[in-house]
């Protein structure tokens, strides 16, 4: 044998690599399947909860660019410019200050509801298939996220079981507030980081605890601490781009149950407050690190507001309406829609059988600290949503309601009254969640009689399908990208007649460019009220005034020099590139003409009549 023949242990390493694949892949493919069986049951939860969603949704899915929600079409125009703007952000064109809209001033994006995280997320969706998905996928995935986010809450970290979760997960991802505010409110409906949010404070309670008197080792878990409050200054400064409406919503709530609980385990309190209490600081301290400057950017910042712009007295919740059922429901009328502002703010249509079964529950399930938390904050919430007065039955009672007490304070007089009821259906979800978990582990009577109340008063508000109608198709003008041809990517293109808040139309051109080009006016807020204060949208140009005249009326206006100098004027005050008005536009011919007098001769490219200006 030759000294240069191969040993054994060498003969084959490449087929000792070819077989260890196999066996490896085999492995992985074992611990997925054994993953799988044991949290099956979850896993169907889920699947539940996103074909929900998706009924819920499914008259957008045809064809997301040609449906729209037929409730609040204007919002939806809105958030999909959002969706459009956040996905620049992959082509490293985005700015909290945006240029894409109200020409020359820009919109500050902080000022505004938009939802800018998860516009980020969503941006290859966007730029590969359009915003109108985008907004599809969001509209779903948030009631399927919150509502399997609240389900792995209760039963992950309050031990409930899984009926009793699911049950709660449910109302509060389907309840008649998300589904009424899912009519294009996507900043309201991304609860999924709340339940996160509540863990992480939970974990960071328990990590304070010293244990004192329960035979657990003295002094806190400081390790813990800090990985909660690292944990809560992430999810708190990751809501802040997604809705900042809700993270208010949920630290006062948070903050109301808090107090109460305190209040009834004072042990507790005395125990574990000033741990508790350094943990919250680190967070705060550690989310300013990222926040400081894109709140500072809203607020003071150029084009940011410090105030709300909505009044509190109109958008109230009327008091009857706690006992009605949303005409979103399969119980409601909509005889029911009087009682608040619009589709989208049922928030707080319970129905009387749901708000008669949680009393009971809450008086059955005895007198648990948590569930006494829940009354209080359920009571608490539920008067600030009446607003500064007493609304019943349509008709103002001249009774001051408890959310007088906030008038003048800054930045919180500016959240809507009425919205304070959504923190409700995490609430009674809870309350409802630990009854029916205490009856499942009985042997008497309610074991069965207690579900099925829950039940029942959950049958009513199961909601419906949301409207949707078609919209009409984009120009192909700007479906087929001829806007290049009048108007330079990043230039600002002057759409006949202009965006406003109440017909918004032309901003959807915009959001189908990826937002390409910028546009004059438009639907946002800004500084545009008296002193600097919020205001919708902004003061329209002498010249958008015309043009938005004749579109309204149909009128040939007369036109001379000085018509003529006050376009030219506000062309250049916009920037504008391009002047455009495309077959579909009401009047069309009288648009035309008027814009011929004014600018001169017009050129054809597509479905469009275009002035470079």
């Amino acid at each position: 044998m030759s000294s240069a023949a191969r040993t054994a242990p060498d003969t084959a390493p490449d087929q000792a690599v070819r077989l260890a694949d196999p066996v490896e892949r085999a492995s992985r493919a074992v611990r997925l399947r054994a993953a799988v069986r044991r949290h099956r049951t979850d896993l169907l939860v889920a699947l539940v909860w996103v074909a929900l969603a998706g009924w819920l949704t499914h008259g957008l899915w045809p064809d997301p660019g040609g449906r729209t929600l037929a409730l609040n079409p204007e919002d939806q125009t809105l958030y999909e410019w959002f969706l459009a703007v956040d996905a620049r952000a992959l082509l490293g064109d985005f700015h909290l200050l945006t240029d894409r809209l109200n020409a020359p001033d820009g919109v500050n994006l902080m000022a505004n509801t938009t939802i800018i995280a998860l516009g980020v997320l969503c941006a290859p969706v966007t730029l590969l298939f359009g915003a109108p998905t985008s907004f599809a996928l969001l509209a779903a995935a948030n009631l399927a996220g919150t509502a399997l986010a609240w389900y792995l809450l209760f039963h992950r970290t309050m031990r409930v079981r899984r009926l009793a979760a699911a049950l709660g997960g449910g109302l509060c991802g389907f309840g008649p507030g998300m589904v009424s505010q899912t009519n294009s409110h996507l900043h309201m409906t991304a609860q999924w980081l709340v339940p996160v949010i509540v863990w992480l404070v939970v974990r960071l309670l328990r990590a304070s605890d010293p244990g004192e008197g329960r035979g657990q080792p003295a002094g806190p878990d400081r390790r813990r601490m800090i990985s909660s409050a690292a944990g809560l200054a992430a999810a708190v400064t990751a809501q802040v781009f997604i809705g900042e409406e809700v993270l208010f919503l949920s630290a006062v709530t948070l903050l109301v149950m808090a107090v109460a609980y305190a209040f009834a385990d004072r042990n507790l309190t005395r125990r574990a407050l000033p741990g508790f209490a350094g943990g919250l600081a680190i967070a705060a301290g550690l989310a300013m690190l990222v926040l400081g400057y894109p709140l500072w950017f809203q607020f003071a910042g150029p084009q940011g507001v410090a105030d709300g712009m909505f009044s509190p007295a109109y958008f109230s919740a009327d008091l009857s309406s706690w006992w009605a059922v949303s005409p979103l429901s399969v119980a409601g009328s909509e005889e029911a829609s009087r009682l608040t502002t619009g589709p989208a703010e049922y928030n707080t249509f319970l129905g009387w059988p749901l708000l008669l079964v949680t009393a009971a529950c809450a008086i059955w399930a005895g007198r648990r600290r948590l569930v006494l938390a829940c009354v209080v904050g359920a009571l608490v919430m539920g008067a600030l949503s009446l607003g500064p007065e007493v609304v019943l039955g349509g008709t103002r009672t001249a009774l001051p309601g408890p959310y007088a007490l906030l008038a003048g304070l800054p930045v919180v007089d500016g959240a809507l009254p009425m919205r304070f009821g959504l923190a409700l259906l995490p609430i009674v979800a809870t309350v409802l969640a630990l009854a029916v978990d205490r009856a499942l582990g009985s042997t008497g009577r309610a074991r069965r009689l207690v579900p099925l109340a829950v039940v029942a008063a959950l049958l009513p508000i199961f909601p419906t399908p949301l409207p949707t109608a078609g919209r009409p198709t984009l120009p192909e003008f700007i479906a087929g990208g001829h806007w290049r041809q009048c108007v330079e990517p990043g230039g600002v293109l002057v759409p006949v007649p202009l965006p406003t808040p109440k017909e918004p139309w032309p901003m959807r051109w915009a959001a189908a460019a990826d937002a390409g080009f910028g546009l004059p006016e438009g639907f946002f807020i800004g500084p545009y009220g008296r002193g600097g204060t919020a205001a919708m949208g902004t003061f329209k140009q002498p010249t958008s005034a015309l043009l938005a005249d004749v579109a309204r009326r149909g009128d040939q206006p007369a036109i001379g020099d000085e018509q003529r100098r006050q376009a030219a004027k506000d062309a250049d005050f916009w920037g504008a590139s391009c002047v455009a008005v495309t077959d579909d536009a009401p009047h069309a011919a009288t648009l035309k003409t008027t814009l011929e007098q004014l600018y001169g001769p017009a050129t054809r490219i597509a479905d469009a009549w275009t002035w470079k200006v």
